[in-house]
C-alpha cells in the first residue's frame, strides 16, 4: 500500500525489547525488516529464528476467526521457504496457526487445530528437515494437507524435469545439477541457462552463448554447482514473452498471474505491469477466459501434472511453446500467490484470487469432511 512503516517498525522495536520480550512483536518486526531488503532484510531472517526460538507457534485471525482453525507446519527462511498460506486465507474467517520447525526439532506439541497443512518448500536448505518430517508426524491424528516431505524435497529443477519427459501437452526442457569445474562452454549446447542450485526469483539466472557470457557468469556466482538447461525461445508472434503462475488445487487449474515483458526472463515486478494498460489488459482477459480457453487448451498437460505429483496444492511458473505445448519453468509448493495489488490499476484480479482463495478453503474443508 506504499505506506511509512516507521511508526509500526519503532512500535514494535518498544515491544520486542520490553523487559519481557513479546515473541509476537519481535516475529512481525522480522516480517518487516525483510520487507527492506539487503542488509535489513537479513537482520530480519536473524529475527525471525530468535523469535521461532522464544515461541514455536503464532495465531493470526483472519475476519472474525470463527471458521477453520488450521495448523501450517512453516520453517524460519525467506518469504519462498513456505507456502504463502496466510495471503491465501485472505478475506476468509480462518484462525491460521503458524508452527514452526527446523532440523533441530525432535518432537511436536501442536495446538488444538481442524486440519493442518506441510507448508514447507522444496530448498538446500529444508532439506534435512523435510527428511525429519515423516518421522515428527507419524503419531499425528488428523488431516494433513501436502503431507508427502519426500516428493516435496524432490522438487528440485532437474528432477522435476525428469519427471515431466515425455507426458503429453508438456515441455519441460532437460536440467542437469553439474559441479561448476564441469561448466565449460564446450560441454554446454548454447544457448544454455545457469543458474545456483539454491537459488529462486531469477537470482544468479544467466542466459550463455558465447564464452564471454560464461565468463562473466561465472565471476558473478560463486556457486559450487548449478542447474544448466536449454534455453527456449517462448516469444509470441507479437516478440515478447509471456509466463503465467498457476496454481492447482485438488488437480484443479487456477490462474494466479501473467506476465508480459521484452526480455526472456520473465518476473512479474520487472514486468513493468503497473506502467503498460495494454499488458494488463491482456492479464485481465487471461483471467476471466481461463476455465474456457487456457485451462481447457492445455487440460492433459494439467491431468499430466496432477497425475506426477499428486499434492493437494502446488503452483507451476510455465510458458505456451511454439509447438503448443506447455512449458514449465518451475514446480514449487511455496510460490507468492497473492491479491495484494492496486486495485484501481488491476480491478480484475480480486475476483479470480478469490476463486482461488475459496478453492483452497474449500479443499482444507473437504478434509475436515473427510476426517
Amino acid at each position: 500500500a506504499g505506506q511509512d512503516l516507521g511508526p509500526l517498525t519503532n512500535a514494535l522495536v518498544a515491544r520486542a525489547l520490553a523487559p519481557v520480550p513479546d515473541p509476537g512483536a519481535v516475529m512481525d518486526l522480522a516480517t518487516v525488516l525483510q520487507t527492506q531488503g539487503g542488509a535489513l532484510a537479513a537482520e530480519g531472517l536473524n529475527l525471525q529464528r530468535q523469535a521461532a526460538s522464544l515461541q514455536p507457534s503464532y495465531l493470526i485471525r483472519h475476519g472474525s476467526g470463527r471458521s477453520l482453525r488450521i495448523l501450517a507446519l512453516v520453517t524460519p527462511g525467506d518469504f519462498m521457504a513456505n507456502t504463502p498460506i496466510d495471503f491465501l486465507l485472505s478475506g476468509s474467517d480462518a484462525t491460521l496457526i503458524l508452527c514452526h520447525v527446523d532440523e533441530t526439532t525432535t518432537e511436536l506439541d501442536l495446538p488444538p487445530h481442524d486440519v493442518a497443512f506441510l507448508a514447507i518448500g522444496q530448498s538446500e536448505a529444508n532439506a534435512p528437515l523435510l527428511a525429519n518430517l515423516p518421522h515428527l508426524l507419524a503419531q499425528h491424528p488428523g488431516p494433513i494437507l501436502n503431507n508427502v516431505p519426500a516428493l516435496i524435497s524432490s522438487l528440485t529443477r532437474d528432477h522435476v524435469s525428469a519427471l515431466l519427459a515425455d507426458q503429453p501437452g508438456l515441455l519441460a526442457p532437460l536440467t542437469l545439477r553439474r559441479a561448476r569445474a564441469d561448466l565449460i562452454l564446450g560441454a554446454l549446447h548454447v544457448p544454455a541457462l545457469l543458474r545456483p542450485t539454491d537459488s529462486h526469483a531469477g537470482h544468479g539466472l544467466g542466459l550463455i552463448a558465447e564464452t564471454a557470457d560464461l565468463t562473466r557468469w561465472l565471476a558473478e556466482n560463486n556457486a559450487s554447482e548449478a542447474y544448466v538447461a536449454p534455453f527456449i525461445d517462448y516469444r509470441g508472434a507479437d516478440g515478447l514473452y509471456v509466463k503465467y503462475r498457476v496454481v492447482l488445487i485438488d488437480g484443479q487449474p487456477f490462474a494466479s498471474h501473467m506476465a508480459t515483458s521484452t526480455h526472456w526472463m520473465v518476473h512479474y515486478l520487472n514486468a513493468e505491469m503497473s506502467t503498460q494498460p495494454t499488458r494488463r489488459a491482456a492479464e485481465a482477459r487471461w483471467m476471466e477466459s481461463f476455465d474456457t480457453t487456457f485451462a481447457r487448451r492445455h487440460a492433459k498437460a494439467f491431468t499430466a501434472l496432477q497425475r506426477t505429483f499428486g499434492l493437494d496444492y502446488f503452483g507451476i511458473d510455465c510458458a505456451e511453446a511454439s509447438d503448443g505445448r506447455l512449458l514449465v519453468f518451475e514446480v514449487d509448493t511455496a510460490m507468492i500467490v497473492h491479491d495484494m495489488d492496486d486495485e484501481a490499476l488491476f480491478p480484475y484480479k480480486r475476483p479470480a484470487m478469490r476463486k482461488l482463495f475459496n478453492a483452497f478453503l474449500a479443499s482444507l474443508d473437504k478434509a475436515v469432511t473427510r476426517r
